[in-house]
């Protein structure tokens, strides 16, 4: 870090996620620059590298890191590409920030999780924004608190107005209810033990061969029953709720009470677009909080175990959509490194 302390960031993919954290550190959060950029997109990576003084475009994501007034990483590329970004930056013990998910697969993330722990520190925040989201931060101190009492169900809802064309079913257990599965954790302290995917029959307005919407069940550890309404093409925007019915009341987050209007015949208010304008609060706490911990010689947040574990149910969400199942979900024992 320079002497005033600021953090230098490898950004790592400059797509539409990587860009946005690209303009975050430079013009929205402190204590933080851009001190390199990577895209296997020469010319985009250079295009992002613009925006930024001082910083400069790579294609190879180990060069990046080994470049001069790189301090951390912040990977935001696409799943595959994430175990070897995130080996080498165990190669030169750089903290990172890992756009989820940690990597495709159980067995990969098993070995990132083997590799952190050879370190002997943590060096992973997985970028689960929810936690840092304001209304999901008081539902999760509320139900800590025990105010209402143990939880027993939490109903969740995620719709999204569209997709690209290359959206899967595989997809939407993976890219979007995996969000649900960290989200569980979290809030109810339990891991999950088995999922079940059911299908009602598809909207016409879905692409196919796609099959929307779809509601994932999990169980818990603790007895407590998910249920995720997944609705992919939904078509009026992007909506995350959440509601968890507790032995002495409930609790609901999500449901966007900002300005309403009337108007003549009407009354009502806005509907997030997509995941970066609902959240973008989030992402903006999310990365405030990693840079702050990283100056402080610290690691927090989401660790490597919560993405390998996200992962381990993502695989048994995509077994269970394929058989129409109760799927147990497989993983090894929490490593007391992550307690």
């Amino acid at each position: 870090m320079t002497q005033q302390g600021t953090l230098g960031v490898a950004v790592i993919g400059t797509g539409k996620m990587g860009a946005d954290h690209v303009r975050r550190i430079n013009e929205v959060i402190s204590g933080a620059r851009v001190a390199a950029v990577v895209d296997i997109d020469e010319a985009r990576a250079k295009a992002v590298a613009d925006t930024a003084d001082g910083c400069q475009a790579f294609t190879d994501p180990a060069a990046a890191m080994a470049a001069p007034g790189v301090d951390a990483v912040l990977i935001a590329s696409p799943g595959p590409a994430h175990e070897a970004a995130l080996l080498s930056a165990f190669e030169r013990d750089l903290p990172v920030l890992c756009e989820k998910p940690l990597t495709p697969d159980s067995a990969s993330a098993l070995r990132v999780l083997e590799a952190e722990q050879k370190l002997g520190h943590r060096r992973v925040q997985v970028g689960f924004m929810r936690r840092y989201d304001t209304e999901f931060m008081k539902l999760k101190a509320l139900l800590a608190g025990g105010e209402l009492g143990r939880p027993l169900l939490l109903h969740c809802r995620h719709r999204n107005a569209s997709v690209h064309s290359y959206f899967t079913n595989e997809m939407m257990i993976t890219d979007s209810v995996v969000h649900e599965m960290d989200q569980s954790r979290w809030l109810l302290e339990q891991e999950i033990a088995a999922v079940t995917v059911l299908k009602p029959t598809p909207s016409s307005l879905s692409p196919e061969p796609l099959s929307d919407p779809q509601l994932v069940v999990f169980e818990t550890t603790g007895g407590a029953i998910v249920n995720v309404e997944i609705f992919a093409t939904c078509g009026f925007g992007y909506q995350v709720q959440a509601e968890a019915v507790c032995e002495r009341g409930t609790a609901r987050v999500g449901d966007a009470h900002g300005m309403l209007v009337n108007r003549p015949g009407t009354w009502g208010g806005e509907i997030a677009p997509d995941f970066v304008a609902r959240f973008e609060e989030a992402y903006d706490r999310e990365v405030q909080a990693w840079v702050n911990a990283t100056r402080r010689g610290e690691v927090e947040g989401p660790s490597t175990w919560d993405g390998y574990a996200a992962t381990a149910v993502s695989e048994a969400g995509v077994r269970a959509q394929a058989t129409g199942e109760r799927t147990i979900v497989e993983m090894i024992e929490r490593p007391a490194f992550y307690s």
